[in-house]
């Protein structure tokens, strides 16, 4: 799938927020755990497992009872389980918990994060994860001294794409929306991170139509390495 038409000249962004499950970290690399407890159930058990956490994280926004992006997690990966009927005993669901603190990065991320240090761009994430969770996958991928802030919805008490969500990355970087680049693999975070002001791209991977919400992001691409189209290849010397 060709990438969507630009909307227009990006704005002049200073900055760029990554969402963390998807766009830097394969939420469906925890296939691997899952396909070794279940054989031949470990892809379907990936995919529904992502698809749960996500919708309860929306219906915990929507009803005002807030629980934990691990809870929704963990609820998640129970209904999962139950649904394709298999086993799941106290030790395999600590093993598969314990996978997202170990989600594998796409390849190319790390080259990315490093080049846009040496352009002198602040890079963070923003994210429905826990701190506790994001702290954990980062520091596992070796990022950490690539990303900062690493922004948790945690303090927002609300899930994205609610906008006080979005409103965490303007307040920590003390910049406009459309003054900062919104990166997201999974589109409706991306439209409503467009909805919110954001420049933003959609990292769509597998070639995914554009969701069907009267909207689309500033611009779409295949991979992470089209962020840098965004910034010059020359800004400033590295970060110290």
């Amino acid at each position: 799938m060709a990438p969507t038409p630009d909307r227009g000249p990006a704005t002049a962004v200073q900055a760029v927020l990554f969402d963390a499950y998807g766009t830097l970290f394969d939420v469906y690399s925890v296939g691997v755990a899952a396909e070794r407890l279940f054989p031949g159930a470990g892809e379907r058990l990936g995919i529904l497992w992502r698809d749960k956490q996500i919708e309860y994280t929306r219906l915990s926004s929507m009803s005002g009872r807030i629980r934990s992006f691990r809870d929704c997690t963990r609820a998640g990966l129970r209904f999962a389980a139950k649904r394709l009927e298999l086993v799941l005993d106290a030790v395999a669901e600590d093993e598969l918990m314990g996978s997202y603190d170990r989600l594998q990065p796409f390849p190319e991320n790390l080259a990315v994060l490093e080049e846009l240090k040496r352009r002198g761009i602040q890079a963070g994430i923003l994210s429905n994860g826990d701190p506790d969770m994001l702290e954990a996958v980062v520091r596992h991928a070796g990022f950490a001294a690539l990303l900062d802030p690493v922004l948790s919805v945690e303090g927002s008490g609300r899930f994205k794409t609610d906008p006080a969500t979005y409103a965490l990355g303007t307040a920590a970087f003390g910049l406009a929306a459309s003054d900062v680049l919104f990166v997201s693999s999974n589109c409706w975070d991306a439209i409503g991170a467009t909805w919110f002001g954001y420049t933003t791209l959609w990292i769509n991977r597998f070639g995914l139509p554009l969701d069907e919400l009267g909207a689309a992001p500033t611009r779409t691409g295949t991979s992470l390495a089209d962020v840098l189209s965004f910034f010059p290849s020359s800004l400033r010397s590295p970060t110290p």
